[in-house]
């Protein structure tokens, strides 16, 4: 596909167009509506789009895993509007277990998603982005890819490296108009740990006790997390800013501090705050 001549050939809407990855739940979804509703030509994927649901925005199929479907999906979108001005990379998912039990083929599944699905996204949008000479790619990360949590550490890993590979590629695109940058949730009210691997908490492991402590804790603080709709105004935010920041965090105030103590505090003081919160 050669986007580029189509992105010449196409002749653009004035509206903004935007593409969301992982929008039929949680996150995804609600930055999708929340977009709808303020006049943007939203599109949201998701592997198996249902068309039971009315919607305000547009779902069609994309998996991450599959670079095919993802060249496929954003072809279709170049066709239709001729052109992509925002990429919000959100699909994602979570992993659990203690870094000895968890098998290490679920370790490079959820590596494949977080963090070289995000790659693949990125790689086909951006020819048409700076054929546009203009764009912006929002990477969804986390909270948790500031710090290794323990029994969260697999998650915790793939979200740090895309932060730092957004780094990298937000310096690399900026001569051709294009920003990246990303945006950190906390723990938010969304059906996440249905999606999650879970490693099992197996009955001769030596990780038994605290980590079915750690699993409980975890589906807590998601039960107690804030409104995802803090998230979308966030995105709303910066895709209106002219000249927006690299990194954001959007979470309750204890969280985004935790990465001020992190920065600030000498790594054994750091690490035995997390093992007291973690009950370790």
């Amino acid at each position: 596909m050669n986007q580029q001549a189509k992105t010449n050939n196409q002749k653009p809407s004035t509206t903004k167009v935007v593409l969301i990855t992982g929008a039929s739940s949680g996150i995804g979804k609600s930055i999708a509506f929340f977009l709808s509703e303020k006049g943007y030509k939203v599109y949201g994927t998701s592997r198996s789009p249902k068309n039971t649901e009315i919607l305000p925005f547009t779902m069609i199929a994309l998996d991450v895993l599959k670079k095919k479907t993802i060249e496929i999906a954003i072809e279709q979108i170049i066709d239709q509007e001729g052109k992509i001005d925002v990429l919000i990379n959100n699909a994602g998912m979570g992993i659990t277990g203690p870094i000895e039990d968890t098998p290490t083929d679920e370790m490079r599944r959820v590596f494949d998603t977080n963090f070289f699905g995000a790659i693949d996204v990125m790689k086909v949008v951006l020819p048409t982005m700076r054929a546009q000479k203009s764009g912006l790619i929002i990477n969804i990360t986390s909270i948790a890819g500031y710090m290794g949590l323990p029994f969260r550490g697999v998650y915790s890993a793939t979200k740090g490296a895309l932060d730092l590979i957004s780094e990298a590629t937000n310096m690399e695109v900026q001569q051709f108009g294009i920003h990246v940058v990303n945006v950190a949730p906390g723990d938010f009210a969304t059906n996440i740990a249905a999606g999650r691997y879970h490693t099992p908490v197996f009955e001769n492991s030596a990780y038994k006790k605290s980590y079915q402590q750690n699993l409980d804790l975890m589906n807590l603080h998601v039960d107690n997390g804030m409104n995802p709709l803090a998230m979308a105004e966030q995105v709303y935010k910066i895709i209106n800013s002219p000249n927006p920041k690299i990194h954001y965090k959007v979470g309750k105030f204890v969280e985004k501090f935790s990465i001020v103590l992190k920065r600030i505090l000498p790594d054994k003081i750091y690490q035995k705050l997390l093992m007291n919160h973690y009950k370790l």
